[in-house]
């Protein structure tokens, strides 16, 4: 009997053409400028923060500008790679591109932070789509041993603009205002079109595909109440009350529902088949962990550098180039590895073992710590997610049959963000139990310790504001130990990924059963 995970290499198989290098360069050109623009709107809100909800709220809504683009980015993500494996990867993309400038002019209009919270949400469905079927697209140009360079180097530029978004956004925010961290994605939107409708093919399908809408349905329902619940439990809500119990009873009766209706649909959104596979359960397992901890990281140090160690917006931006620095770096070598020898299954484990060191010395950083202490670090952070970025996809997508490559692809990325969705949800809680129990004492004039701003902090005297920011400090730290927990974690999971051959050309291969 053959195992799940022995198959032919169908996706690069001879029913694909081979597009000439002009053309291909072209190609994974376009797919670069549409990940750029879909990650840079995820990341460019998080040194705005501060500004952001001093402006429209207070610190209680922190999480929720983060969480609802991740929210709806998870969600997106494997309906839009279903689409793709269905009517094609072109048409999903330029779909997803008018969605995400539509979400982008709402945040940016926003008056109130419902407003922005909804144009967030708008905009993560198409971002999330962004990501995954361009991820889809260079599977389908290339042979598994080049797909794992391009792949890399995907996913540096995933890093590029993780970083380079807080950056501009910091820059943005002290010189014309928060508003335009959403407008300035509109030129690269529009580029992105005009570059995407002029050089991918369209493709022309004539078997009749059924849509899995109650699949879709049921799958939305679960993510949605996953990460209400994690937002909202234990801190707004009561572990017993009444709100809670139903956001529970939701998240158990959607699954349930859910992996019910799949096994049952023509066409399901994630066909169950795909979770016999081994190397798509280890892979998206780690890409969930690894998830936890990379916007875990991301959301929370420009604010520790803000207001901790004195750092304006943009200047705490730029020390997040240490961390793209380390994720680009690590991205990049692991898709070269991979494209000169074929090996992968020993770099996540490597990888996540130098996450889990590099978050507990972050958990160690203080206001004395000095801020090349606090890069260096970040760097290690970097070098640790950067191989996981690359390798998990490749993984997924060597290990699984052509025709659900999209959603396989997507599936890759809706567990990253259900990580990061769930992750922020979970220090976004210890953070305020933190406030609650450091800095709470030290302001009693406030009723909400979750309405103290920065511009607060900066109005007190030179003895409290240091007892606060220490206060500050100790509520912060704590986040980065249970990264460097659920790092380890990911570690161990890794283990049991199975490497499977790398095609170098296009003919089919077969892979061993295990």
């Amino acid at each position: 009997m053959t195992s799940p995970d022995a198959r032919t290499d169908s996706t690069t198989g001879a029913d694909m053409a081979s597009p000439d290098s002009r053309t291909l360069r072209v190609v994974l050109m376009t797919v670069a400028l549409t990940l750029f623009l879909a990650s840079t709107g995820q990341s460019i809100v998080s040194t705005a923060l501060p500004e952001i909800v001093s402006d429209l709220g207070g610190l209680s809504y922190i999480t929720w500008v983060v969480t609802a683009y991740l929210l709806s980015s998870t969600i997106g993500a494997p309906i839009a790679g279903k689409l793709g494996d269905m009517y094609g990867r072109k048409i999903v993309l330029q779909c997803a591109i008018v969605i995400f400038l539509i979400g982008g002019a709402i945040a940016g209009l926003a008056w109130n932070m419902p407003v922005l919270i909804l144009g967030r949400i708008i905009q993560g469905f198409g971002g999330g789509s962004l990501i995954v079927v361009s991820m889809a697209v260079v599977a389908d140009v290339l042979p598994p041993r080049e797909r794992a360079r391009a792949q890399g180097t995907l996913s540096g530029v995933f890093g590029v603009s993780t970083v380079l978004g807080p950056l501009v956004g910091g820059f943005l925010v002290q010189s014309v205002g928060w508003h335009w961290i959403f407008f300035v994605n509109l030129p690269f939107g529009i580029a992105a079109f005009v570059v995407l409708t002029r050089t991918l093919e369209a493709q022309v399908h004539t078997v009749r595909h059924k849509m899995d809408y109650l699949g879709a349905v049921l799958l939305m329902c679960f993510l949605s109440a996953l990460v209400l619940l994690a937002n909202l439990a234990g801190t707004v809500l009561a572990w017993s009350a009444p709100s809670t119990l139903a956001l529970m009873a939701v998240t158990v009766a959607s699954l349930v529902g859910f992996l019910f209706n799949e096994g049952r649909a023509s066409e399901p959104v994630m066909p169950p088949l795909l979770f016999r596979v081994r190397n798509y359960q280890v892979a998206n397992s780690v890409n969930f962990l690894v998830g936890m901890a990379m916007f875990g990281t991301i959301s929370f140090v420009p604010m520790f550098l803000q207001v901790v160690k004195g750092v304006d917006p943009a200047r705490s931006g730029i020390y997040l180039i240490a961390m793209m620095a380390g994720l680009i770096g690590g991205s990049f070598s692991a898709g070269r590895f991979m494209t000169r020898t074929g090996r992968y299954r020993f770099l996540p484990p490597m990888a996540t073992a130098l996450l889990c060191v590099s978050l507990i010395a972050l958990s160690r950083i203080g206001s004395e710590t000095p801020l090349w202490q606090i890069a260096a670090n970040l760097a290690f952070v970097g070098l640790g997610i950067g191989p996981n970025l690359s390798v998990g996809v490749v993984a997924i997508q060597t290990a699984i049959p052509r025709e659900h490559l999209g959603v396989g692809t997507a599936s890759a990325n809706m567990f990253r963000l259900t990580g990061g969705a769930v992750g922020t949800s979970i220090f976004g809680a210890v953070f305020n139990h933190g406030m609650t129990l450091h800095v709470q004492p030290l302001m009693p004039q406030l009723e909400r310790i979750q309405d103290l701003t920065t511009t607060i902090i900066a109005e007190l005297e030179p003895v409290s504001r240091q007892l606060v920011i220490e206060g500050f400090s100790d509520a912060i730290a704590p986040m980065f130990l249970i990264g460097a927990v659920v790092a380890g974690l990911a570690c161990l999971i890794s283990l049991r990924l199975i490497e499977l051959p790398l095609a170098s050309a296009s003919p089919a291969q077969p892979a061993p059963a295990e």
